[in-house]
């Protein structure tokens, strides 16, 4: 989409952002290369995690180190090779994976013009729960479900959903005209790829038309709601934060 000068529907609130790609801007970011990588939210803004795209030339790489930060990753488009906890993989489209914090992981061997997301943070430990397990999967393996008894809106659960993971990763698609049930308001923190289609998000008492490629950041109690709009299915990749105590 091509906007006039000085315009952009790039929205950043307190409490809620929409990052529009025409905004992008390249970051600097140790260990990645061959690739632009572009910082779309973090800490800086308020969140409490990070939401990374990378698209790689033909030969890039990342490379990230075992430290106390956990990733989720997606690759949106392309390809590319995976090593985590001693497997190596190729991953596709739709093409998923967790690495615990103090797992080193490297993705290399891209096609050009891979995009890789990822949403990263500093793992929160709880007393008598083990640490999680590395993850490698594809989405096409996953069932849509449909949402509290909604067939036309479907959610995937990339990552198990059991107390050693404090984050989750899911799809959700909506048939055109499906929405969420209700507006939610909760204490999960989101960040969102819009992957196909398009619709509107309700954000507090802002309404944003959005479409593929879109990213949105929801901060905890940001009152949130989505209608699907057009001729085609819309879905979304999210994260959010769960299974912690409320103290």
């Amino acid at each position: 989409m091509t906007l006039p000068y000085g315009q952009t529907r790039t929205r950043v609130a307190a409490r809620h952002a929409l990052i529009a790609p025409d905004g992008h801007v390249k970051s600097m970011i140790p260990g990645i290369a061959g690739a632009t990588p572009v910082t779309l939210i973090n800490p800086t803004m308020g969140a409490r995690f990070a939401q990374v795209l990378i698209t790689f030339a033909a030969g890039g790489r990342a490379e990230y180190p075992a430290d106390g930060t956990e990733t989720a990753g997606y690759v949106e488009t392309g390809g590319g090779t995976l090593t985590l906890g001693g497997k190596k993989e190729k991953l596709g489209p739709g093409g998923y994976f967790f690495a615990p914090a103090g797992t080193a992981w490297t993705f290399t061997a891209p096609k050009a013009g891979t995009r890789l997301t990822l949403f990263q943070k500093a793992y929160a430990s709880a007393p008598g729960i083990a640490a999680p397990a590395a993850v490698i999967g594809d989405a096409r393996d996953v069932k849509g479900e449909p949402f509290l008894g909604d067939p036309d809106a479907r959610l995937q659960v990339l990552l198990p959903d059991v107390p050693e993971f404090d984050l989750a990763m899911n799809i959700f698609t909506y048939q055109p005209g499906a929405t969420l049930p209700f507006v939610e308001t909760h204490v999960m923190e989101h960040g969102l790829l819009m992957l196909a289609g398009q619709g509107v998000y309700r954000l507090e008492d802002s309404w944003y038309p959005v479409a593929a490629g879109d990213v949105i950041w929801m901060a905890s109690y940001c009152p949130q709601w989505f209608v699907a709009m057009g001729k085609q299915p819309a879905s979304y990749l999210y994260y959010k934060d769960v299974n912690r105590a409320a103290l």
